[in-house]
């Protein structure tokens, strides 16, 4: 629910309710008065002091029509007593203090109480003469002879009248009452509403504003609140997002200049070394320079390589390489790499085969260049760790309900157990690698890195003296 909607809400039930308990209010009051005191107010009894009360006023306007010289005509007496007989009203004609028309005995103190009453802002205007309870109006006069006087009229009222407007009194100090409380309470509960997932998000704030990026911020209260906490939340993901990045950058940084100055330096050892013995005259035949210049130009080809792939590794650890991907045909593109591949291998003395399970055509989706360099690097692996004749490189491809399943296969020396988990991390060489094979040790983290950019899983099988299996999984498309 918004905001909107439920201020609505409150703001009705504000005006409804007490209207609700005012008219149960009512009804009570009406039971108990005629159940248990006898005393009878109904509508009839309100309709009645209302007509009274307009029978009187009606006469006030009448007297205040007339000319000075109709008042104290005896026929006009007569008609303005007739007329208040239906209300048994009474008249009493004032002139200079003294009583000039009376339809009741009435002294001059109750005529004093009469005038008083009527100065009052009374509703129901009333005062009790001999025992008896009347409602009250008067006029001033002029009379021709330029003397001033009053007229009081009178009507008599039932005994329910008074505990009517006690009533009245009540039950509008009971509808403010209730008002007032209703307001306070669903004001309460309309500020809880809001204030405390506003509170909560202070404090997710506050947590945030210190460096806390775990303070989870969750949603609560109405749509506009739980909006809003839904866009703070998106901003500490990404905050916390952003914070990591940076670290891994930093990490990055740390590795780059870790790496360089420690793998770089035994090849650049090795080049000081080569170019001093040519400088010293060490190589002193045709045959001794060419073979110191082309060490010198190997070991800067493997300086140029462990650059690249340093280079390429930390780009694809920060997403920093864009992905092209294209449909290709499986069985088309691995003979491709494998057509590639083969030149390097010969050299090596190392055979490569294509083994295709697939019953027919299959696709999926991948970076040509990007899965290239995967499968180049760890055919690559295979060859530089081969120490045994007739090597041999097998692919093999197989498919799931969902996947298509590759494995480059080698029979080499295999890889030690206790080594198998650690092949896929960073810098990682094997015993056999540190004795001299080139390579930044970055190879198979780049494949690792490459592959599970594409939504795909890499892993390793092997047996020492039997060889390894390297197992790419990827989603295929019809």
């Amino acid at each position: 629910m918004d905001i909107k909607k439920r201020l609505i809400i409150f703001n009705t039930i504000t005006v409804v309710v007490p209207f609700i308990i005012v008219c149960l209010t009512i009804f009570i009051f009406m039971f108990v008065s005629s159940k248990v005191f006898s005393t009878n107010i109904s509508y009839d009894n309100f309709k009645k002091l209302a007509a009274t009360k307009f029978e009187l006023i009606n006469a006030v306007k009448d007297v205040s029509k007339l000319n000075p010289e109709s008042i104290e005509a005896a026929g006009f007496q007569e008609y303005l007593y007739q007329k208040l007989s239906a209300i048994n009203g009474e008249v009493i004609i004032i002139k200079n203090n003294s009583i000039i028309f009376a339809s009741k005995d009435i002294t001059k103190i109750d005529i004093e109480r009469c005038l008083d009453e009527a100065k009052t802002s009374s509703i129901k205007k009333a005062v009790k003469i001999d025992n008896i309870s009347y409602m009250v109006e008067t006029s001033s006069l002029n009379f021709k002879d330029n003397s001033t006087g009053n007229i009081i009229l009178l009507a008599p009222l039932e005994k329910s009248t008074d505990i009517f407007e006690k009533f009245i009194i009540t039950i509008v100090a009971i509808f403010f009452a209730s008002f007032v409380a209703i307001n306070i309470f669903m004001s309460y509960l309309f500020s809880k509403r809001i204030l405390k997932p506003i509170s909560l998000l202070k404090k997710a704030t506050a947590e945030i504003s210190r460096g806390d990026l775990s303070f989870e911020i969750v949603e609560s209260g109405d749509r506009e609140i739980r909006e809003l906490c839904a866009d703070f939340e998106g901003m500490r993901i990404q905050l916390k997002d952003s914070i990591r990045m940076k670290m891994k950058y930093d990490d990055n940084r740390k590795m780059l200049v870790s790496s360089i100055s420690h793998d770089l330096k035994t090849p650049i050892t090795s080049i000081k070394g080569y170019v001093e013995g040519i400088l010293d005259g060490v190589a002193n035949t045709p045959e001794k320079t060419e073979k110191y210049l082309k060490t010198i130009y190997s070991k800067a080809e493997q300086i140029d390589i462990m650059i690249d792939d340093l280079l390429l590794y930390s780009k694809l650890d920060l997403n920093q390489i864009p992905f092209n991907y294209e449909k290709t045909d499986i069985a088309e593109y691995f003979d491709y790499c494998i057509e590639e591949s083969a030149p390097e291998l010969q050299k090596s003395d190392i055979k490569i085969y294509l083994k295709n399970d697939l019953k027919e055509a299959k696709y999926f989706i991948i970076d040509r260049e990007r899965m290239r360099r995967v499968i180049l690097n760890i055919i690559d692996n295979s060859r530089k760790y081969m120490n045994k004749e007739n090597g041999q490189v097998t692919i093999m491809l197989r498919e799931t309900n969902s996947s298509i399943i590759i494995e480059i296969k080698d029979n080499g020396s295999g890889i030690d157990k206790n080594d198998i988990n650690k092949i896929f991390d960073r810098f990682y060489r094997a015993d056999l690698a540190r004795s001299g094979t080139k390579g930044s040790g970055l190879g198979l983290a780049i494949a690792k890195q490459i592959v599970e950019g594409h939504k795909g899983k890499i892993w390793a099988v092997s047996r020492e003296n039997e060889g390894t299996s390297i197992i790419i999984s990827l989603a295929k498309i019809s």
